[in-house]
């Protein structure tokens, strides 16, 4: 039987680190895990894998992190995106608490500067102007969008299926790339001015609308109080499961990856946060060998992938055009050949 064909893209939040469980920083940010980059995009190079930066304020606002990024792009073989952290990208418009730290709870007015900031700044210290986008702390709404095409910009990642929290929910978005409609994130649209392009998601097996199904029915009711979530998670009768090292072993992640060929699902999107390759830089990942944890779990998960798959590995703006969605957005877009011989970056 002949292989799938898939493309695998790998995304990194690169930003500050500080402890989680702790108020959000908002000065004197602590940028050392960018040191740990340089390598890391290296040893990526070696496997043939091209990483998508989705790049903070702090990080090119310090001159050190500043010159440590500048090696890890200084080959092209990745690509750079924005990211905003609210707490920490100017201009500010008092502390931030939980609920400001969404920002899709900001007032227009307040993500369109901000987010005209970060850009700008991505401009004078990298010579970048970025075509795609993540929010921090995951979650967009029509405004965003709005804001994002204005500017732009044509991919956004911020779309986390199987999520939700007190201010939104991404539980029931696709699990496959899609023009969202702007009002309804959850949904396609008929627009096809920017295309979502969520993270990895799934269950070791059944296939993803049966299990999603099964998932929703276990945290509700006489079964949550029944604790089936934790029955079916120990049983391996169903595992709800993310593509990223902070999250799941390298077994769960090998499994996710084979039920997601099997529903021939055109993505793989593995994601991580560069904090984490500090040990204990969030108080939320490893103590110690985070590096190499993430090393080996990336390494290991792609191997496997590529024993499964004919693999194809792209950026997130290069996945885009390789399923032939540059023929959908605007003509402002970079054209990029389908053939792998010719990929490179989109800046």
């Amino acid at each position: 039987m002949s292989k799938p064909d898939v493309l695998f893209v790998l995304s990194i939040d690169t930003e500050e680190e500080w402890q989680w469980d702790e108020p959000f920083p908002e000065s004197d940010f602590a940028v050392d895990n960018v040191k740990h980059l340089p390598l890391f995009q290296y040893q990526m190079e070696q496997l043939g894998i091209r990483p998508t930066y989705f790049v903070d304020y702090p990080v090119l606002d310090n001159p050190t992190s500043l010159e440590q990024f500048k090696q890890v792009i200084k080959h092209r073989q990745c690509e750079v995106g924005a990211h905003l952290h609210p707490w920490c990208n100017p201009p500010y418009f008092g502390t931030t608490t939980e609920f400001e730290s969404h920002v899709v709870n900001l007032p227009r007015e307040h993500v369109a500067t901000k987010l005209d900031a970060l850009i700008q700044k991505t401009q004078d210290t990298l010579g970048i102007t970025p075509q795609s986008f993540r929010t921090g702390r995951w979650g967009i709404n029509e405004t965003i969008f709005e804001l994002l095409v204005e500017r732009g910009i044509w991919i956004d990642s911020s779309v986390y299926p199987m999520y939700d929290n007190d201010y939104f929910s991404c539980y029931d978005a696709p699990f496959v790339p899609y023009y969202p409609d702007f009002g309804l994130p959850n949904f396609a649209g008929q627009q096809r001015h920017l295309l979502e392009l969520p993270v990895t998601v799934g269950f070791n097996r059944m296939d993803d609308e049966t299990g999603r199904h099964l998932q929703t029915k276990a945290e509700k009711g006489i079964w949550h109080y029944c604790r089936a979530n934790a029955l079916l998670w120990h049983s391996k009768l169903l595992r709800k499961l993310y593509l990223s090292p902070e999250l799941s072993s390298i077994d769960d992640m090998k499994s996710l990856v084979d039920n997601c060929l099997r529903q021939e699902r055109p993505v793989i999107h593995m994601y991580l946060h560069s904090s984490s390759f500090l040990d204990n830089g969030t108080g939320f990942y490893l103590d110690k060998d985070a590096h190499k944890h993430i090393l080996d779990s990336v390494t290991q998960v792609f191997e496997h992938l590529s024993q499964q798959a004919n693999v194809t590995c792209a950026t997130i703006s290069e996945a885009a055009h390789l399923l032939g969605m540059q023929n959908q957005v605007s003509s402002r877009i970079h054209p990029l050949s389908a053939s792998r011989q010719d990929i490179r970056m989109v800046s």
